[in-house]
């Protein structure tokens, strides 16, 4: 079975369309049915199809076939843990990532589909898929595949989609003039002062890849994780926090640079581990490192030879972060950490990420990182200290929850 980057099998495509060249009475001219149940229950069929395709690839794990009896199979599967779960270590076992693998397979060919949740199961597993990519590209182990072409033909066809939906154009985002009373007037010249721009440009063109080359491996795994990041609000908590985790182990060894914002000094303590937290709020800023710890186990447990394990640490997995890649990362985080809807879970591991994002852009001395991540800290430590305010208060109210819209007052005047 041979991946195709630019859709579906051809001979499926002709078969089915010369098999019944005369049933034209319930489809309409570009071959999609008219019937809006015939439509649904097609939705459907494809959808359990797939959770059983999938169920008979992981043959240990029984629940996944369960959901296929639900009314949206789809959704069922996206939001079941067990089945993230199941899809997590299949994925993080040493033999994944080649091209005969039968999973990468099965996300290759269910991202094609048309079904938008099948294509948010897909997405949800990109983390934990970049993750092992990333980590194996840099840091090579012997037991695992030398060809990762299966991860990199799912990566592949989300660069590919997202290729196509910009359709050959940046991403642009509009510079306010400063010298304005507000963001709301526009200037009387734009053009007075062209050394001023008033567009800046966040992702140039992107042009059409068929292999994942090591001089385009960040842009193409940035704009895989564009992908997620439009789909963000679509995904489930344990995706989010496995997302959170690895970019705090992507950054590296934890350094007293983290905590340069969280207050001053005479108003933290020394824990007993030899880190340090900030009296009455230090729980709610930071997230133990056993947690983090926890996730490089994982990875450890199931990439490294048990003799090396012990040698190895959270500055093992430390990767490249080019621009290219941490700039969809941080817009990552940044909806991890101030989304309204975010558990405190997922916030608690975006807070941790952030600065250890901080500290890794602080020693490699890039401006842009350590200015995307000052602001993130910035925010989310207002954010708290706020919510900690109302606590103490006994307001009760949360600053990061949207409140109801009030309805207006009606007046009864008489005459």
């Amino acid at each position: 079975m041979d991946f195709h980057l630019h859709g579906g099998s051809p001979s499926s495509t002709s078969s089915s369309s010369s098999h019944h060249p005369h049933h034209n009475t319930n489809s309409t001219n570009n071959g999609h049915s008219s019937d809006p149940m015939h439509s649904w229950w097609e939705s459907i069929s494809r959808a359990r199809s797939r959770i059983h395709l999938l169920s008979s690839l992981l043959p240990h794990h029984d629940p996944l076939s369960s959901l296929a009896d639900t009314d949206r199979p789809a959704r069922s599967l996206l939001l079941s843990s067990s089945a993230y779960s199941s899809l997590s270590s299949a994925l993080s076992a040493p033999s994944s990532g080649s091209a005969d693998d039968p999973l990468c397979h099965w996300l290759y060919d269910t991202y094609l589909s048309s079904d938008p949740d099948l294509r948010l199961v897909v997405l949800s597993t990109l983390p934990l898929l970049a993750s092992v990519y990333l980590q194996r590209i840099h840091y090579p182990d012997s037991d695992a595949p030398t060809s990762l072409s299966g991860f990199e033909a799912v990566i592949l066809a989300l660069y590919t989609s997202e290729t196509k939906s910009r359709n050959g154009k940046a991403v642009t985002v509009s510079i306010p003039d400063l010298s304005q009373p507000s963001l709301y007037h526009a200037p009387r010249n734009p053009n007075s002062n062209p050394s001023r721009p008033s567009i800046g440009v966040l992702s140039p063109p992107l042009e059409p890849q068929m292999a994942v080359k090591s001089t385009k491996r960040a842009c193409i795994v940035g704009v895989a994780l564009d992908c997620y990041y439009k789909q963000i609000s679509q995904m489930p908590s344990w995706s989010k926090l496995d997302f959170c985790n690895f970019a705090a182990v992507w950054a590296g060894l934890d350094c007293p640079c983290t905590s340069e914002f969280d207050g001053k000094p005479e108003n933290f303590v020394e824990k007993n581990d030899g880190r340090w937290s900030e009296n009455g709020c230090g729980d709610d800023i930071r997230v133990e490192a056993d947690e983090i710890d926890h996730v490089v186990a994982r990875v450890k447990n199931l990439e490294i030879e048990n003799g090396n394990s012990a040698e190895m640490g959270e500055e093992y997995f430390r990767i490249p972060l080019p621009w290219e890649l941490l700039q969809p990362v941080l817009r990552i985080l940044g909806h991890c950490l101030l989304g309204p809807l975010n558990v405190d879970e997922v916030k608690d591991a975006a807070s941790v990420a952030v600065r250890r994002l901080y500290a890794r852009a602080s020693h490699d001395l890039v401006p842009q990182a350590i200015l995307a991540t000052r602001s993130l800290i910035q925010l989310d430590k207002g954010i708290r200290e706020a919510a900690n305010a109302a606590s103490a208060n006994g307001t009760g109210s949360n600053v990061n929850t949207p409140s109801k819209a009030k309805k207006p007052e009606m007046l009864l005047v008489s005459k």
